[in-house]
């Protein structure tokens, strides 16, 4: 182990980061906390406030400091937002992003930057604001790729609003001394933004590397069906002697719930089956009003679930839908696959073919694949489920799922390669 003052020193853009519950804000802790050995590290993100309210107790001040497991930590200050208005989101996100390069000044001498692809666009440049400010090599890791994922969604069609985001992120990505990206597709993706014909050579093309997320397989891992806390999840929610098939995730835009929810709905009078949402999202209200218009009443939507309760709902759910919508191949990863497979659970795939979660499946047999929009296709595999009632086929899909996630997508491998690759910058 080196002495501190051996270290390198790293500075890391997380936007959200712990206590906050937003996915990359607890993989960049593990990741931050698990390189410790090797870098004095330094977090600036926004003070806890994933879900929009923000305590009174970092309303006081526009940076706060703190240290978390020998992490030290600079907090900045924004407004609050609610999900549902855009603007209150913009007025938050841009807060962060100067507020944030304000505390890059309070911090020392960096020898690495390190940011995300989050919030959207910003979350690159911030890094090379920073690469700049402190003489420093800058490593990008892009989890989504956009303006990708945005016309993916339809989410914008202004083409002059799309051009300028791709001119923007292309910058980011050419001016990082390192590209890390979290699939193997999405290799593709950074090669066809870099080469617009398959004559020109890939000379422009940023240094890159392919790094999985990861789950900790040992805080998430399979539970007997008799375990006390997923008795307990069950009965809470009405989920016990039911065949569960579960969504646990964010329930937004990505995932075309909106139409999957009507191939659930055919479903509706199997009283031995139950689907259950768990989690929050923009698109959570639209199918609550759907399940209560056509009487879905083998459909519960569950909240949130805190990281130590996760056991106990992914060890409740008997399959596991992970699901993308149309256009999200080499643009984004379903982390949530993760944390099914760590579960032991067997998975019901709604990718595109070659995509990294599919590959992931099918890799391993953890369970059932097909095509987004094919929904008749996800009729039959849920029928096929729901009739075949062979809870032996499913614990041997879901223990395949978890040997290979042990194998190859744990915390410590990918931390490593992390380490390795940002070394070598």
């Amino acid at each position: 182990m080196n002495l501190d003052h051996e270290k390198k020193k790293l500075l890391m853009y997380a936007h959200y980061y712990y206590p906050d519950v937003a996915s990359t804000g607890q993989i960049l802790k593990e990741l931050a906390e698990g390189m410790l050995d090797h870098f004095d590290i330094t977090i600036i993100c926004v003070v806890p406030s994933y879900t929009g309210i923000i305590d009174p107790s970092y309303k006081k001040k526009k940076y706060y400091r703190e240290e978390i497991n020998g992490v030290k930590i600079i907090r900045v200050r924004v407004p609050e937002f609610t999900k549902e208005n855009k603007l209150s989101r913009i007025k938050n996100i841009v807060a962060y992003f100067f507020r944030a390069l304000f505390a890059t000044f309070k911090v020392g001498k960096q020898d690495y930057v390190y940011s995300i692809s989050q919030p959207p666009i910003l979350g690159g440049l911030i890094g090379v604001f920073g690469k700049w400010i402190k003489h420093a090599k800058y490593i990008y890791n892009i989890q989504d790729f956009n303006p990708e994922q945005t016309i993916a969604v339809g989410y914008s069609k202004n083409q002059l609003i799309l051009n300028i985001m791709m001119f923007l992120d292309k910058f980011s990505c050419r001016s990082a001394d390192k590209v890390i990206l979290v699939g193997r597709d999405m290799i593709e993706t950074l090669k066809k933004r870099f080469t617009q014909k398959k004559t020109i050579s890939n000379v422009n093309l940023p240094s890159h590397v392919f790094i999985n997320n990861w789950i900790n397989e040992k805080d998430i891992y399979p539970l007997d069906p008799e375990n006390e806390g997923v008795v307990k999840f069950k009965e809470q929610y009405g989920l016990q002697d039911k065949l569960v098939f579960m969504y646990s995730g964010n329930i937004g835009l990505y995932y075309d719930l909106e139409n999957l929810i009507r191939v659930i709905g055919k479903f509706k009078d199997n009283s031995d089956v139950v689907f259950a949402f768990v989690g929050e999202g923009s698109v959570k209200e639209k199918l609550m009003q759907y399940k209560q218009t056509n009487k879905l009443n083998n459909v519960v939507f569950i909240p949130y679930q805190e990281k130590a309760e996760l056991i106990y709902s992914l060890n409740a759910g008997d399959v596991h839908l992970v699901v993308n919508t149309k256009g999200i191949k080499g643009v984004s990863v379903p982390s949530k696959l993760y944390g099914v497979m760590a579960a032991g659970r067997p998975v019901l795939g709604v990718l595109e073919k070659g995509s990294e979660a599919r590959l992931i499946i099918e890799e391993s047999h953890c369970g059932y694949v097909t095509d987004p929009q094919n929904y008749t296709c996800v009729e039959e595999i849920i029928e096929k489920i729901i009739n075949e009632k062979n809870k032996e086929k499913l614990e041997s899909m879901g223990k395949l799922g978890r040997q290979y996630l042990v194998k190859n997508l744990t915390r410590d491998v990918s931390i490593k390669k992390y380490i390795k690759e940002i070394e070598s910058c």
